[in-house]
C-alpha cells in the first residue's frame, strides 16, 4: 500500500514532508496508487464511485478500533466511516497520507474535527441523506405507541390475545413537538401534519416554518403542550443530558417520548422511571449512550421491559435509499477534493470551490494553512512570480486554504517548495492537468 519517493525515504521525513513529496508525485503515478479504505459496510455505490475514478479501495463491514486503525491509517489516501468507528487526534496524527475524510451518515462526532482541522483533512458527511427514512421511522413509531401496538405483537409472539382499546389513540388532532428543526425535523413535519397533527417546534436557531407548524419560545413551552415529543438535535454540549428527570416531569401526563438523534440527549434512566410510573405512555429509542460497535446479544438497557416503548438498534437512516444516496454523495464529494481540491460540503475546513477545469499545461496547488498575521503577506510574495491563471483563498476554523492555478509547470514547483518553507503552511498539494484534473 506504499507510495514509493523518488529521492528520500519515508523514515527521514516530517508526516508533512512526506504529504508534500507525495502529493507532488500523487497525480504523476495511476490513480491506483491512491488507498481507499471504507469501513462498516459503505454502500456499494459510494464504493464504486472511488473504483469508476481508478482508486484501489479496500471495504470492511464492521468498525475499526483505534489500535487497528494506527496500524494501517498510514498507508491510507482517502477513509470512509459511518457512526461506529471513531477517527481520533492519535489516528489522525498518525494519518500522513490521508487526504479526506468521509462520514457516510449525518453526523461527524465520531470524528475529532479540531484535529482533522489542525492536519489539515477534510471531513466530509452526507447532511440530507437520510432524512426521509429518519422521518418515516418516527412517524410509524407515533403510530404504534399511540395504538399500543408493539406490546400487542410481542403478546401475540408469547401467545396471549390481549384485544383492548383503552389507551389507544388515534393521532389525528394530536399535538407533535419537535425538538430541533432542521433536515429531520422538518420533513417531519409536513409528513405529519399531512396526518392531521397539530406540529408545533422548538429550536435555538430560528426557522422558517413549513405549512401550520408554529415555533414556541422556550422548550419547558413545548414540553407542557405536546402529546408526541420527538428529538432532532445533534450531539453536542448544549444537547447532552438535555431531557432529564425534571424536563420529563414537566411534560403533559400520558403523552410520549421519542428519540432518534443522539443517545446522550436522554437520560434513560429518568425515562424508564416515567414510564413505569405511567406518566410517560410510551416512548420510542433509536439511539443510546452506549451502543455496540457491531452485532451483540448481551445489550442492556434501563429502557428494556418499560411499557409500550419501542427500541430499536439505530436503524433510523438504516435503508437502502438512504444509504445509496448517502454512498453516492459522500463518495463523490471526496473523488472531486482528491482530484480538483474542491472542500464544498466539507464541515471542518473553509468551504472553497474549483469548478474550472485545468488547461493542458497548467498546474493547480493546493494549500492548508494556519490562518495567523503575516500569512496573507507571505502567500502573495510566494505568488508574485507567477503567471496565475486563477486564485481563491477562504478562511475558518482557524485556517485558510487556497487554491491556485499557474501556467508554467515549473512554477507550480517552485510554489510548492516555497509553501513547503512558509511556517503557517499545513500541507500543500500539486495537481497536473491531463489526470484528472
Amino acid at each position: 500500500l506504499s507510495v514509493e519517493f523518488d529521492s528520500m525515504s519515508a523514515s527521514s521525513l516530517s508526516p508533512q514532508q512526506v504529504f508534500v513529496e507525495e502529493s507532488k508525485q500523487l497525480f504523476r503515478f495511476p490513480p491506483s496508487k491512491i488507498q481507499v479504505l471504507l469501513l462498516e459496510k459503505v454502500h456499494p455505490e459510494g464504493a464504486a464511485i472511488f473504483r469508476e475514478s481508478g482508486f484501489q479501495v479496500t471495504e470492511a463491514t464492521r468498525a475499526y478500533t483505534e489500535e487497528e486503525l494506527l496500524a494501517i491509517i498510514p498507508t491510507v489516501h482517502a477513509i470512509g466511516i459511518r457512526s461506529k468507528t471513531q477517527l481520533t487526534a492519535p489516528v489522525l496524527a498518525a494519518a500522513r497520507r490521508l487526504l479526506c475524510a468521509g462520514c457516510f451518515c449525518i453526523g461527524t462526532d465520531q470524528v475529532n474535527l479540531a484535529a482533522a482541522t489542525e492536519h489539515g483533512i477534510p471531513v466530509f458527511n452526507s447532511p440530507y441523506g437520510n432524512t426521509r427514512s429518519v422521518s418515516e421511522l418516527v412517524l410509524a413509531e407515533i403510530i404504534m405507541l399511540a395504538r399500543q401496538a408493539a406490546d400487542r405483537s410481542m403478546e401475540l409472539h408469547q401467545g396471549t390475545w390481549k384485544k383492548t382499546a383503552d389507551g389507544c389513540f388515534e393521532v389525528r388532532g394530536k399535538v407533535l413537538g419537535l425538538v430541533g428543526y432542521g433536515h429531520v425535523g422538518s420533513q417531519l413535519s409536513i409528513i405529519a401534519e399531512a396526518l392531521g397533527m397539530q406540529v408545533i417546534f422548538y429550536d435555538i436557531v430560528p426557522k422558517l416554518a413549513l405549512g401550520t407548524a408554529k415555533p414556541v419560545p422556550t422548550l419547558a413551552a413545548l414540553l407542557q403542550r405536546a402529546d408526541f415529543v420527538s428529538l432532532h438535535v445533534p450531539a453536542d454540549a448544549g444537547t447532552r443530558g438535555m431531557i432529564g428527570a425534571a424536563e420529563i416531569a414537566q411534560m403533559r401526563p400520558g403523552s410520549y417520548l421519542i428519540n432518534a438523534s443522539r443517545g446522550n440527549v436522554v437520560d434513560v434512566d429518568a425515562a424508564a422511571a416515567a414510564l413505569k410510573s405511567s406518566h410517560l405512555a410510551g416512548a420510542a429509542f433509536d439511539v443510546f449512550p452506549s451502543e455496540p460497535a457491531g452485532t451483540c446479544k448481551d445489550f442492556a438497557s434501563a429502557l428494556q421491559g418499560c411499557p409500550n416503548t419501542i427500541l430499536t438498534p439505530h436503524i433510523g437512516g438504516s435503508t437502502e435509499e438512504a444509504q445509496a444516496a448517502i454512498g453516492k454523495e459522500v463518495a463523490q464529494k471526496m473523488v472531486d477534493f482528491i482530484n480538483r481540491g474542491p472542500t464544498v460540503g466539507a464541515v471542518n475546513v473553509p468551504n472553497v470551490p474549483a469548478t474550472r477545469r485545468l488547461a493542458d499545461g497548467h498546474t493547480r496547488v493546493l494549500n492548508f494553512h494556519r490562518n495567523q498575521p503575516g500569512v496573507l503577506r507571505d502567500i502573495n510574495r510566494i505568488l508574485s512570480g507567477a503567471n496565475i491563471v486563477a486564485q481563491t483563498l477562504d478562511t475558518g476554523f482557524g485556517i485558510g486554504y487556497l487554491i491556485v492555478d499557474v501556467e508554467q509547470q515549473e512554477t507550480s514547483e517552485e510554489i510548492n517548495e516555497s509553501f513547503k518553507k512558509m511556517d503557517a503552511s499545513i500541507r500543500t498539494r500539486v495537481l497536473y492537468s491531463g489526470n484528472q484534473a
